[in-house]
């Protein structure tokens, strides 16, 4: 069993100071730390094996291509896909989205119906309503609570047979509410429609399975599991991503061009057009083999651990209000009465803690609570009861600054 102690000492960052601080990071929700093995890879594809893939006969090609697709080959092992040609590998959950997104707009008809839940990320609001602009299909919104979870009797009722795709995240970035994506799953295809599930906030506390899920696409970001940035996975069922047309045309993508007529690749590279994130998608694997290597059942129990003690602390300070309150992962969103979240934040940075503060890209969310923003702690694995102790003193001390 691993210990935090030996575990910190994994993340070169965590020894650093901040405006003379030692650096406390609770800005997990926005990327998390990248361990010394990860950064290690990296320094190794550049300084011993750095060339383009699938298109040359040379050593260094065939090095750096198998480790491209052994990471393709862990990511789809990871996440219980069925092939590993149904993960795609893209520079993030964004472009993942955006690749579903831009196909279906060529498979809606005018009229149709597709459900976003009101916990969205903005990139998965936007490109959907860029959909429905185009197309003349409705989007409809399936709404939240007080507690920041989902309205699911108002989801039951909004489903019907116009209901052509539903898209939700599997934990809010915002708020921290693990969403019952099974049940929206199952729900969704019992009137013939499909489901997309972002999973950017989800995979680094919990371990989906793709097809226990039955999901039909799922989207993550490497960056948010002790990976670099730049990399992503849009997961599909083999039928559903060959029904996509390409998202982009190019080098890679292609099986055969002449200047009468061009056929596209097979899966997974009719989606990959142009030289991907080499370095990123082989660092990605690392990642996640190094996760696995501590294991999500401890990741869950430590993470759970810190976000109880956080809250029961955090509850004692008059004037500080939780937003929510349901079952959720290690993020605490808040605010004190009569502070604005940036100036928060502010004094924090000041003192060497990092949090998240605005309206996280879900700015709906904060409509809804009529509020400008919060200040969202997010916590990880590799974080410590001490460290929230210390963001507790830091707390009360804007508080007493600013009140």
């Amino acid at each position: 069993m691993p210990t935090i102690e030996k575990i910190r000492e994994d993340f070169p960052i965590l020894k650093r100071k901040v405006n003379g601080k030692q650096l406390v990071y609770f800005d997990n929700g926005a990327t998390s730390q990248t361990p010394q093995i990860v950064i290690d890879a990296i320094i190794d594809y550049y300084s011993n094996y750095n060339a383009n893939i699938h298109r040359g006969v040379h050593a260094l090609s065939q090095e750096a291509t198998d480790k491209y697709e052994a990471s393709r080959i862990k990511i789809q092992k990871h996440f219980n896909a069925k092939n590993s040609y149904e993960i795609i590998l893209t520079s993030g959950t964004t472009h993942s989205i955006n690749i579903v997104a831009s196909g279906y707009s060529s498979i809606l008809s005018f009229g149709d119906e597709i459900l976003v839940s009101a916990l969205e990320h903005h990139s998965n609001i936007v490109p959907w309503q860029m959909v429905c602009e185009k197309v003349g299909a409705v989007l409809k919104v399936i709404p939240m609570k007080d507690d920041g979870a989902l309205d699911m009797i108002a989801y039951h009722k909004l489903l019907n047979s116009k209901t052509k795709l539903v898209f939700c995240n599997h934990v809010s970035n915002a708020l921290g509410t693990i969403n019952p994506v099974k049940e929206i799953i199952d729900s969704a295809h019992e009137v013939g429609a499909k489901v997309l599930i972002d999973g950017a906030q989800a995979c680094p506390h919990i371990k989906p399975d793709f097809q226990k899920l039955d999901v039909d696409y799922y989207v993550v970001s490497a960056h948010k599991m002790c990976g670099p940035t730049g990399v992503g996975v849009l997961y599909g069922k083999e039928e559903l991503l060959n029904l996509l047309p390409p998202y982009q045309g190019g080098g890679e993508m292609i099986e055969t061009v002449t200047f009468e007529k061009t056929t596209y690749a097979g899966l997974p590279h009719k989606f990959e057009a142009g030289t991907p994130n080499i370095c990123g998608g082989i660092a990605f694997g690392v990642a996640l083999d190094y996760m696995n290597s501590i294991g999500f059942e401890f990741i869950m129990k430590q993470e759970n651990d810190l976000l109880k003690y956080a809250t029961k602390q955090l509850e004692e300070i008059d004037g500080l209000k939780i937003y929510g309150t349901t079952n959720k992962t290690a993020v605490i969103s808040f605010n004190i009465e009569g502070i604005h979240p940036y100036d928060i934040g502010t004094i924090l940075d000041k003192l060497g803690i990092a949090v998240r503060t605005g309206h996280h890209c879900a700015q709906p969310i904060m409509d809804f609570f009529c509020i400008p923003g919060t200040v969202r702690a997010s916590f990880a694995f590799y974080n410590t009861k001490e460290e929230i102790d210390i963001l507790l003193g830091a707390i009360k001390k804007a508080q007493m600054m600013l009140v």
